[in-house]
């Protein structure tokens, strides 16, 4: 008799066990987001110093103080929330300058959102200023719908919107308010 309440014990938690772990799906991705807000970013990383390369040569360094992980949302992205440092090198090893307050980094898309006191100097010290500056990485394109000011070394010209390639080989204010001189 012994015998046959252990095997019947046996089996309950075997059927047991078993209706657990079928039962457990997707249990991976819930567990990872225990104790974490969807709000909440999912890590937090300082003093960042990171280089590009490309084929050896360093293409690019960010440099920033502190970057949120948001790669937990359904639309994931890396915020730089103290502001933002980036030096892109040319292939003639020639530098320019982004600088930013705040910057969005967008995952999926392979788009930067740069915001709050955005400067661009290029390496023949052209200055771009505005508050709000989109850079498609795919396409290597520069944009805003925001107010610009974009200092050559014969203007100050002040527009509403901006485009141009990565290079700023064909820079172009849009909606144009300052000053452009012109030759004959």
């Amino acid at each position: 008799m012994n015998k046959k309440v252990t095997y019947h014990i046996l089996n309950i938690v075997t059927i047991f066990i078993v209706t657990m772990f079928f039962s457990c799906n997707d249990s991976f991705k819930q567990v990872q987001k225990i104790g974490i807000s969807e709000n909440e970013p999912i890590g937090i990383d300082y003093n960042i110093n990171v280089k590009y390369t490309d084929s050896g040569r360093v293409s690019a360094n960010l440099i920033s103080t502190k970057m949120l992980d948001y790669s937990n949302r359904d639309f994931p992205f890396h915020q730089f929330t103290d502001g933002v440092t980036l030096y892109v090198y040319d292939k003639d090893n020639k530098k320019s300058t982004v600088v930013a307050d705040n910057a969005f980094v967008y995952n999926n898309t392979d788009l930067i959102d740069m915001q709050d006191n955005v400067v661009i100097t290029t390496h023949d010290n052209r200055v771009l200023k505005t508050d709000q500056l989109f850079y498609d990485q795919k396409k290597e394109w520069l944009y805003t719908n925001e107010p610009v000011s974009f200092k050559t070394d014969q203007d100050l010209i002040n527009g509403n919107g901006f485009d141009s390639n990565s290079k700023f080989t064909n820079a172009e204010v849009l909606e144009v308010t300052g000053i452009i001189t012109l030759e004959d």
